[in-house]
């Protein structure tokens, strides 16, 4: 991302990561720093930043990977903060209950733009992307283009601030 940055390049980031194991020892061998670390780099460029839900984002990492100016997630990927087993697992002490920590956790493409933490669904072909891989391809690069068109000519420092801002006011309307 740093290197993007120095030669002015946009940051694409295509996010399908599993969660993170949930333990002490992930802590203790630096999990949360590295996060961190990531998410402010993330938060630090002054070029665009566009992300892309593909699969699974389950994990601290994901998020700050799509620490974008613009997040973008096919229709049926999955987000948050941490895997619905991993949930699960704190929760409960059972992983077996990963689908209700799921229905719990609202992770689906929809919830997640109506909490407006992801900018814009793109649409899967029937199925699935699996099933119509170059239409999936084709429907997700047309939003890519987009997005990147949108942030096309901003200043490095309006860049930098309208993605601070963005995540910064997550939440608020939602009285967190």
């Amino acid at each position: 991302m740093e290197m993007a940055d120095r030669f002015g390049i946009p940051v694409l980031s295509l996010v399908d990561t599993a969660g993170a194991y949930p333990g002490i020892g992930a802590e203790e061998r630096g999990q949360a720093e590295a996060i961190a670390r990531s998410t402010n780099a993330s938060l630090e460029l002054g070029v665009p930043n566009v992300a892309v839900i593909i699969g699974e984002g389950g994990s601290g990492g994901a998020i700050a990977i799509a620490t974008a100016n613009r997040v973008l997630m096919l229709e049926h990927a999955i987000y948050s903060v941490i895997s619905p087993e991993g949930a699960a697992s704190i929760l409960w002490r059972d992983t077996s209950k990963a689908q209700e920590a799921a229905t719990g956790m609202k992770i689906t493409a929809e919830d997640i733009k109506a909490f407006g933490i992801i900018d814009q669904i793109v649409a899967e072909p029937a199925g699935g992307a699996h099933r119509d891989p170059g239409a999936a391809i084709a429907s997700t690069g047309e939003a890519i283009a987009s997005a990147l068109e949108e942030l096309a000519g901003l200043d490095r420092e309006t860049v930098r601030r309208q993605r601070r801002e963005k995540f910064l006011a997550m939440g608020r309307d939602f009285g967190l």
